[in-house]
């Protein structure tokens, strides 16, 4: 397809956010499972969103004045992310997604992003194929829980509202598990409101943005994790993931009623460090 490519603003939001809900509903059913976004009206509000962000860049993709796909790079961090990348369900399979990706990857370049990271649908073949053959590693196996607000509280576990005067300690906490902090992030979720951290004997050792499918959680052990996500009053869009490997937070998860969603996988592309502690990642990474 000979797609004519562009900047996003405001205007797409409409024509974006009903690409995005079409485009991941087509593929979720194909492969029965349920879609990672509710309604068209959803999708619209959150690319309304994401499009009025200075720290998220969007392509947009064209082809006779019709907007055709979109894809965005999050570059408020020290690593990017992608997400999320949507192209029309009749102008799939067509080298428009990977264009996007094309574009999105030449700006983290010339930005110099040490890293590049995104989360894909483990049942979504192709987009396993084209991440690949654009250079990203699979990392880690992923598994989507939802279900009831457990209403817990961990012994020793103070679970509280995140403030401004926790980001050192909470950035300290990522650099020392990741390698590096997600502080563009954590700051976006103290003003939203949706940022905790749990204090033992007086020390922050574990912080989210929030339980849920577009937030990530850093915690010294699983659990803090389980403090955090027994306090959670809900588990925001779709669920939260959980790395899969992690037997014992999953085995407790279920254990607690939670039931699984959908597989993902987290993929990088540059610079990744195994991460040194326990912690949940967004659908960004």
């Amino acid at each position: 397809m000979n797609a004519v490519f562009r900047s996003g603003t405001m205007n797409d939001a409409t024509a974006c956010g009903t690409i995005c809900y079409e485009a991941f509903k087509a593929i979720a059913q194909q492969h029965n499972f349920p879609p990672d976004i509710p309604s068209a009206e959803f999708a619209i509000g959150l690319l309304s969103r994401v499009l009025s962000r200075t720290d998220v860049y969007s392509v947009v993709a064209e082809m006779d004045h019709r907007v055709i796909g979109s894809n965005f790079l999050w570059e408020g961090d020290t690593i990017a992310s992608i997400g999320p990348i949507t192209v029309i369900p009749d102008a799939q399979n067509s080298s428009v997604g990977r264009q996007l990706m094309e574009r999105v990857l030449g700006r983290a370049r010339t930005r110099r992003h040490v890293g590049v990271r995104l989360v894909q649908s483990a049942y979504h073949n192709r987009s396993l194929s084209l991440y690949t053959k654009l250079g990203f590693h699979a990392r880690e196996p992923l598994t989507v829980l939802q279900g009831q607000p457990l209403k817990l509280q961990h012994p020793g576990c103070h679970v509280r509202p995140a403030t401004n005067a926790d980001l050192d300690a909470c950035n300290a906490l990522c650099l020392s598990i990741h390698g590096h902090d997600r502080q563009g992030e954590l700051v976006h979720a103290i003003a939203d409101g949706t940022a905790t951290v749990v204090e033992h004997f007086g020390q922050i050792t574990a912080y989210a943005t929030n339980i849920g499918f577009f937030s990530h959680a850093i915690a010294r052990t699983n659990e803090d994790l389980k403090a955090l996500i027994g306090a959670a009053p809900e588990f925001a869009g779709p669920g939260f993931l959980l790395p899969t490997r992690n037997a014992e937070l999953l085995r407790w998860s279920l254990t607690h009623g939670l039931r699984v969603i959908q597989p993902m996988t987290l993929m990088s592309l540059g610079l990744y460090q195994k991460p040194a502690g326990a912690y949940l990642p967004s659908v960004l990474y």
